[in-house]
This record gives structure tokens, C-alpha cells and sequence, in this order.
């Protein structure tokens, strides 16, 4: 589907010099002189490299649509990760590369969204929350009041991050994934 260069919005994947573009970051410039564009930054999908570009309004740019079908993950075996489609019953084997940082939050049995393009997994993407427990905390510093500190916590998978002072080892908390920040207590 084409679409004009200013309509070029964050998280649309464009194809753009023969390769999958996905917008990070835009902004709309209107100079002085000349005519207004869309100044661009993309993340290429496969290889990660940054690329600053100029798009005029006048200028055609195709946007891609990624296919997205949900699956349950079922094992890992090295650096690869199995998923299950819960329709066919397919397995997908993906490269753990393509879940990023927020895979240390990848539980078995989860369900995920496989993003792809013409059969090619581009992206795992986990839920936008999980239930993980606290294995570690220290202790209340007294005379901390709770609406305003955090104290450091440690999860089961290893990792560390901020919670409020009433959150004791033992606790199963609410996380996002996207930047491992606390959300809430788990309602067990």
C-alpha cells in the first residue's frame, strides 16, 4: 500500500531501498525556504542499522503490512525458540535475537504474537504484562514513605527491578516487558 512520505507514522514498517524499515522516531519540518518533509528515523527490521531520511510529501513510499498470528511457546533448545500456532498446530522455530531485552520474560506455555512478512518471522512479541515473583528485595528503609521511593528486587528470571517498599521476596508482581518496570501486586 502506498502512502505519502508526511503520513509516515511511528511503528509503521515501510519498505524503502529494497529492504523492511520500521519508523522509530519522526518529526514534520517546515522550512523557511522549500517545502515541508517528514524527517524519518528507521530501524531496519532484519539487521537493526539506523537510518535518518527525508520523505516529501510528494514522495510515494510503500508501507508493509506484517502478518501477525498468535502462538504458544513451547520450548527452547540452544539460541532457538519453538512456538506453537494453537490453530494448526505448526511449530515455528525463531532466533531468540528476535524477541530483544524483553525475552528474559518469555514463560513456557505463553502466548506470543509472531510477526511476519512473506513467511520470514520478523518479531516475537510478548504480552504487554506478566506475572513473575519476586525472589529477592531488601528491606524497608525506615521512614521511607511509599508514594514516592522504590527499593531494588530481584525477579525469578534474574531480573533486577524497582518496587515499592511493601513488596517482600515471595510477592508475585505484575511486569511490563516492554521496559521491565513494576506494574502492580498480582491478584492471586
Amino acid at each position: 500500500m502506498k502512502i505519502n512520505g508526511n503520513a509516515v507514522r511511528v511503528g509503521n514498517v515501510i519498505e524503502h531501498n529494497d529492504r523492511l524499515w520500521v519508523a522509530v522516531k519522526t518529526q514534520a519540518v517546515k522550512p523557511g525556504k522549500g517545502g515541508a518533509f517528514n524527517q524519518v528515523e528507521l530501524k531496519d527490521i532484519r539487521s537493526g542499522t539506523k537510518l535518518n531520511e527525508r520523505f516529501r510529501a510528494d514522495e510515494q513510499v510503500e508501507r508493509v503490512r506484517l502478518e501477525q498470528r498468535k502462538a504458544q511457546f513451547l520450548f527452547r533448545d540452544g539460541a532457538m525458540l519453538t512456538f506453537m500456532d494453537g490453530e494448526t498446530y505448526e511449530q515455528t522455530m525463531v532466533d531468540e535475537t528476535l524477541l530483544g531485552e524483553p525475552g528474559i520474560y518469555l514463560q513456557d506455555g505463553m502466548e506470543v504474537t509472531i510477526e511476519s512478512y512473506e513467511e520470514e518471522p520478523l518479531a516475537v512479541v510478548l504480552p504487554d504484562t506478566v506475572v513473575m515473583e519476586v525472589v529477592e528485595a531488601d528491606a524497608v528503609v525506615k521512614g521511607q514513605t511509599a508514594s514516592s521511593s522504590y527499593k531494588p528486587g530481584v525477579l525469578e528470571n534474574g531480573a533486577k527491578i524497582m518496587v515499592p517498599p511493601h513488596i517482600e521476596a515471595g510477592t508475585r508482581v505484575v511486569v511490563k516487558p516492554a521496559d521491565g518496570t513494576y506494574v502492580e501486586r498480582a491478584k492471586d
